[in-house]
């Protein structure tokens, strides 16, 4: 099996399709139907040829934005547990691809690969982007979903879909992204709201606010932007068991991201919707009770530490979510998340 929070990739040349030329103003297909298959098969070997040899210096020539992130902490704690590389590593398979391909101006460009995959019964999507017609197309980000549970997204009298853009600016808050004391509505989510306006392409929240409204709701719990789940409302209660223990107090530091390292990206489904795709970072500080070090076991998260163990120890992870975005005018809709894949990038003792 695959690890369920790393895709890591080889190399994808640049596509020579219909969007090398005036890509920034034209309204053009991101991708023309005869390269995108290309690329998936590019991915699918790049992926094997990855997980084969263990090298993280593969990931960043084919991976960007989150996926990247993960893949290059997964090659490491891989590496660490098995240093010769996985030479019999089984080759990953997609297949029964169906390509949605937007139409669009400027950049960053990007597409949709629906696949079956070999590993699982999932319907795996893979979001390729790039941001210039002289970059190559990367991979940003991977869902898993239910076979049936993909969305049906509008597409034209060409078959081509429609992108949302995410207009609204992730506001960075406080110091490290959080926001700042008292202020419980920290970038464009005012009021809880997730950015809705003229600004936000017709839907309940901007895909451009979704994640510092994600991260403001990890934070204070409050806001009606996301439906209740496993997510949202139940990873709250999760953290609040860790909050105090008689062995460690635990802090949480969720950071929102944005274009150009992690742009949210989004398609217009049917009935008004979108399905969007953003990233967040999460740290998680343990601090032990007097008299007890902390403790890592694990030999993955082992490979990932540094600093010393001695009162505290800070586990950095990366997430990446695909969310069913509602129009603006459904009643009482909320935005709900089809699939989340959050991953351990590093660790520090102190």
């Amino acid at each position: 099996m695959f690890p369920a929070a790393a895709l890591t990739l080889a190399s994808l040349p640049a596509a020579t399709g219909c969007v090398t030329v005036h890509g920034e103003r034209a309204i053009v297909p991101s991708v023309s139907r005869a390269e995108a298959p290309k690329v998936l098969q590019r991915f699918t070997e790049g992926y094997t040829e990855a997980y084969r040899k263990l090298d993280p210096a593969l990931v960043d020539r084919v991976e960007t934005g989150a996926l990247a992130e993960m893949g290059r902490a997964d090659m490491v704690a891989q590496r660490a547990v098995t240093p010769g590389g996985q030479p019999g590593y089984p080759a990953l398979v997609l297949k029964d691809a169906r390509f949605t391909i937007p139409k669009s101006t400027g950049w960053p460009k990007f597409f949709v690969a629906d696949t079956r995959s070999n590993r699982d019964d999932n319907r795996w999507l893979v979001v390729f982007t790039r941001g210039s017609a002289r970059q190559p197309w990367k991979a940003a980000y991977l869902s898993l979903l239910a076979e049936g549970k993909v969305p049906k997204f509008v597409l034209d009298k060409d078959g081509y879909a429609e992108a949302v853009p995410a207009r609204g600016t992730d506001g960075k808050g406080g110091k490290d992204g959080t926001a700042g004391k008292g202020d419980k509505n920290s970038g464009n989510d005012k009021a809880g709201d997730g950015g809705k306006g003229a600004a936000s392409g017709g839907l309940m929240a901007d895909p451009g606010v979704l994640s510092s409204s994600y991260t403001d709701y990890l934070r204070t719990g409050q806001g009606r932007t996301f439906a209740p789940g496993g997510a949202t409302s139940q990873l709250r209660t999760e953290r609040g068991k860790l909050a105090r223990t008689p062995t460690f107090w635990t802090e949480y530091i969720d950071t929102p991201e944005q274009a150009p390292d992690f742009p949210a990206l989004a398609l217009r489904t049917e009935g008004g919707g979108a399905l969007a795709f953003f990233t967040a970072h999460h740290r998680e500080r343990r601090t032990m009770v007097k008299g007890v070090r902390p403790e890592v076991t694990d030999p993955r998260t082992k490979a990932l530490l540094k600093g010393d163990l001695k009162t505290a120890v800070t586990y950095t992870r990366i997430s990446e979510a695909a969310v069913q975005v509602p129009a603006r005018e459904a009643d009482g809709g909320r935005v709900f998340f089809l699939n989340r894949i959050e991953s351990l990038t590093a660790a520090k003792g102190e």
